[in-house]
């Protein structure tokens, strides 16, 4: 606390190929409303861009903002060095593309102070700017490509199993260890796991909307999700007990969609037109409710343009992340 009486806070933010959103990203940290003390420090990795120089220039045109080494570049690494870089009672973490909003600090303030929470964080606002990252955008604010979390499609406050970045207590990381750095993706699910085994609340407030930018392109995409499947069955693995039929569908989904081409290349290939009809039923069903997923989705965002990206969109997000957790191998201990 200082003379305001309100915590100290310090923004972390693990950047890396982040030349195009950094500035607007950093800016909009050092535009926040909060009273209180608050500082700001870049985690810089090893970048194919210019995030390097923009983070020195951002570094030599504000006092409050430091930037610190992550020769690693991963996420967990970076995390974990601007962690231990800064000193605020509260840690907020903000990514290099996420816009958050002038409010952002101090409703995340209030709200882990009056819920007496470990861990708070909001909704993951996603917004596109062309007609791919729109209907990425929409894709990820839909119960058909994402699910039901509440950090995506929105919900009541209360508590949760995880929330998007997360505004936490010092004390709280401290007491399970920071991020795990041998997960290089879902490390913040791993660590709200971690920090509920101890005890702690995490919280969920619709109250909190941070400005998302999905990938560009449909290869980036698919990295993305891929990773993110393989990284979801490293927690499983881990984590028996976190298991889902939400976490399950994807990958249950690639196995019988490909379980049912081969029975079809096997009726094709010995004359059976039986097996033929039969093996692309999976695929004929998830076609189908893609299809009817895509025209509802649609329509909540009215843009013809999102709508017939939607189908390949679904798909890939889909089929990415199912075949990534059927693989999994991410990582090990």
């Amino acid at each position: 606390m200082n003379e305001t009486g309100l915590p100290t806070v310090s923004v972390v933010m693990p950047v890396v190929n982040e030349e195009r959103h950094l500035r607007d990203s950093v800016q909009r940290v050092l535009s926040q409303d909060y009273q209180g003390e608050f500082d700001v420090t870049l985690a810089v990795g090893p970048s194919r861009d210019k995030t390097a120089e923009v983070a020195q220039s951002l570094a030599t045109e504000f006092a409050q903002l430091r930037v610190v080494a992550n020769p690693s570049g991963s996420t967990p690494a970076g995390l974990n060095a601007a962690i231990n870089g800064s000193s605020g009672e509260i840690v907020v973490r903000v990514d290099g593309h996420a816009m958050i909003p002038t409010d952002y600090v101090s409703c995340a303030v209030e709200v882990l102070e009056r819920a007496g929470a470990d861990n708070v964080g909001g909704v993951m606002a996603a917004e596109g700017r062309g007609d791919f990252e729109r209907a990425v955008a929409a894709a990820m604010t839909s119960r058909f490509g994402v699910g039901d979390a509440s950090f995506h499609v929105g919900g009541d406050e209360g508590p949760a199993l995880t929330v998007y970045l997360g505004c936490f207590r010092r004390s709280a990381l401290e007491r399970v260890g920071g991020y795990d750095e041998s997960m290089e993706r879902a490390q913040d699910w791993e660590l709200n796991l971690r920090i509920r085994e101890s005890g702690g609340l995490v919280y969920f407030t619709p109250d909190l909307h941070v400005t998302y930018r999905p990938r560009h392109s449909l290869r980036a995409l698919a990295r993305q999700y891929h990773d993110y499947g393989r990284w979801r069955r490293e927690v499983a693995r881990r984590h028996p007990s976190t298991l889902s039929v939400r976490y399950l569908a994807a990958p249950l989904t690639v196995a019988v969609i490909g379980a049912g081409l081969a029975v079809t290349i096997a009726g094709a290939v010995s004359g059976r037109a039986g097996m033929v009809i039969a093996g692309l039923i999976p695929a004929a069903v998830y076609a189908s409710g893609n299809v009817v997923a895509s025209v509802v989705t649609g329509r909540r965002v009215e843009d013809a343009a999102v709508t017939v990206r939607l189908p390949l969109v679904f798909t890939t997000m889909h089929g990415a992340w199912g075949a990534g957790f059927l693989r999994g191998g991410a990582g090990g201990k």
